[in-house]
């Protein structure tokens, strides 16, 4: 959120100043009347420098707070608040009840921003990148609506899917990924070591080797004589690799390169419009214009690309275009989403389509990461065949030549 440089007068008609954090103008206003001051003036600033060094502390120790800790404190706020336990109470008893300190200092901060006449939204949004821009932007349409109970519950049900969609794909890689790094390390331990014992053999007998043995022992002396070099390269490309992605071109690239793969793009496109679809969904139905909805859910997408193609739809709904419009012009829906799109626009129940599509897409996504381990088996299978056809014959058809030269003698 922005901050505000503010001047104002007390209730004892003295001059004060500062500077506070609101989503407007007028939010920062009603916090200054909630705690005594009159507002005179009251203009956009830059973020004070202790809040710079409170965000740059907060990165350090932004691993510490986890997922389920989010996704615990947002059922717990819904159940607190349903039950009539007021804000500070509730943010209290979660703070003693927490076994994360990270988690808990950061409860303790929003208890004293509280304390201190700022709204919850407020208080949260001063603790990113703990909770995310979405999260903070819900919390503020509850606070307006009087419905923040039922703002976390949706919250709840929303972080809730974001870690059971991570935990099916990190669940779906693994055997693929246990396959190519086992691999991975047999080609280097066959090249380093059984190769190089094989090719001193070779080299006794003095006899004329087949055109694959002397590629498999040329490629072991290569990886001997260079492996150093090709390994500091591997790193040296990852990490440029890394540091590209990281730049907002090159995450567009990335994010947009992943959507192509085989096999697995399909499967992160597909995730990637669940929770587009149910992001937007919450959003509509906490009260949140469509416009606004497309800006929010454009930062919890993760993926540049769609997320850019969001705020082109944001784009053109501010110009008058008909959601149903923007979503063809963005190119990235089946005829079949755009269809209900459609419906949903005409019947008024955005908000409800978008959760149908949700769940849509997210039985897909499960019944695609049932059987990843079908598609991906057999291409496996055959490379592993390959490697050890080229292996075995490279190795053993020079022994099995001068076997057979040494019976006919």
């Amino acid at each position: 959120m922005p901050f505000f440089a503010y001047r104002g007068r007390n209730a004892a008609g003295e001059a004060v100043q500062g500077v506070l954090e609101g989503a407007d103008a007028g939010a920062v206003a009603a916090q200054l009347f909630v705690s005594g001051v009159t507002p005179v003036d009251i203009v956009p600033t830059d973020v004070p420098r202790s809040e710079r060094g409170r965000q740059r502390l907060a990165g350090f120790t932004r691993d510490r707070v986890r997922h389920i800790d989010l996704v615990l404190f947002s059922r717990q706020m819904f159940t607190l608040l349903k039950a009539g336990v007021p804000i500070m109470q509730a943010l209290a008893g979660l703070q003693e009840s927490t076994d994360n300190r990270a988690f808990r200092a950061v409860l303790k901060r929003i208890r004293e921003h509280l304390d201190a006449g700022r709204e919850l939204s407020v208080a949260l949004a001063r603790q990113q990148p703990v909770f995310s821009p979405f999260y903070v932007a819900m919390v503020q349409v509850g606070e307006q609506t009087g419905r923040l109970e039922e703002v976390f519950l949706r919250l709840f049900h929303h972080l809730e899917f974001q870690k059971f969609m991570r935990d099916q794909v990190r669940s779906a890689i693994r055997y693929p990924a246990f396959v190519l790094a086992t691999m991975g390390v047999a080609l280097v331990i066959i090249n380093v070591f059984v190769i190089p014992a094989f090719a001193k053999v070779y080299a006794g007998f003095q006899a004329e080797l087949p055109y694959l043995t002397k590629l498999l022992i040329d490629f072991s002396h290569f990886v001997v004589s260079y492996g150093a070099y090709l390994a500091a390269g591997v790193i040296a490309a990852a990490l440029g690799l890394r540091a590209f992605v990281r730049t907002r071109e090159g995450r567009y690239a990335w994010d947009r390169f992943k959507l192509k793969l085989p096999i697995a793009g399909p499967i992160i496109h597909k995730a990637t419009m669940a929770r587009f679809a149910r992001s937007l969904s919450l959003a509509l139905r906490s009260g949140v214009p469509v416009v606004q909805g497309f800006t929010l859910v454009a930062q919890v997408v993760d993926n540049d690309y769609v997320a850019r193609q969001v705020e082109k739809m944001r784009q053109g709904v501010e110009r008058g275009e008909s959601v149903l419009r923007a979503a063809i012009g963005a190119g990235i829906f089946t005829p079949v989403v755009l269809q209900m799109i459609k419906v949903g626009e005409d019947s008024g129940a955005l908000d409800d389509l978008m959760q149908e599509i949700a769940d849509m897409y997210q039985r897909e996504v499960e019944y695609e990461l049932k059987t990843l381990s079908a598609q991906v088996e057999p291409i496996l299978i055959l490379g592993l065949g390959v490697l050890v056809l080229v292996l075995a014959l490279g190795v053993f058809l020079p022994l099995w030549d001068l076997g057979s030269a040494a019976l006919r003698r």
